[in-house]
């Protein structure tokens, strides 16, 4: 049976997901609004996501650490569907080499600006210390991981023939070149994500004692 507390966040929840679901496959992708109606339709899942969240109940939430189970998989949401769609469409429009590389720049700067500003409201709303490093070291090993670029040859319906099937090289990879000191094969870039992605996970789910013990040092040596 379900807690009284959080049962309105939890239906509200659903809702949100129901209506984004309904937005995104059931109504077309259009970038004009036909109707007001479809408008209305459209801020739905929105208002039923802030609904939800208006009504969540703290104490339970920490309780069950739900910020470990739902900010990494919105994140994630965010850096493995809709940054490679980014990249994949303004690839096609921006028309020159140049510009795309300021668009990658752009969208890759502003990622960690994105990290930081969840783990800010998490933090404002009552989130632990030891809470926010998990969750903000662990978005950033999942940002370099190379996840993205794994998303970006598979999420996108390429017809450059370099990148139709995954390349064997991957001479773009330039943070993973630096570390292996030489452009990754396709198994090396599958390794060095296998990695990053293994540490993020240590870091959310990581027990307790060893974050309360880090504060502590740190106190004590501030003390000293």
């Amino acid at each position: 049976m379900i807690p009284r507390k959080p049962l309105g966040f939890l239906i509200f929840a659903a809702l949100a997901a129901l209506a984004a679901a309904f937005v995104w496959f059931g109504l077309p992708h259009d970038r004009e609004v036909k109707s007001l109606g479809i408008f209305l339709v459209k801020l739905l899942p929105f208002i039923f996501a802030t609904e939800a969240v208006a009504r969540l109940d703290v104490e339970w939430a920490k309780r069950i650490r739900l910020a470990l189970w739902t900010v990494p998989p919105a994140f994630l949401v965010y850096f493995l569907y809709f940054v490679p769609k980014i990249f994949f469409f303004g690839g096609v429009e921006v028309g020159s080499r140049e510009a795309f590389y300021g668009l990658y720049y752009h969208v890759l700067t502003v990622t960690p600006l994105i990290i930081m500003a969840m783990v800010l409201a998490f933090r404002l709303g009552g989130g632990s210390a030891a809470l926010v490093r998990r969750l903000s070291y662990g978005m950033l090993l999942l940002m370099l991981s190379g996840l993205e670029d794994f998303a970006f040859l598979t999420v996108n319906d390429h017809t450059d023939p370099a990148y139709a099937t995954i390349p064997d090289v991957w001479d773009w990879a330039s943070h993973m070149t630096v570390f292996l000191g030489h452009p990754p094969t396709k198994y090396e870039a599958y390794a060095f994500i296998l990695v990053h992605v293994v540490l993020a996970l240590a870091v959310f789910f990581s027990p307790q004692r060893w974050w309360d013990s880090l504060k502590l040092r740190f106190v004590r040596t501030e003390s000293a």
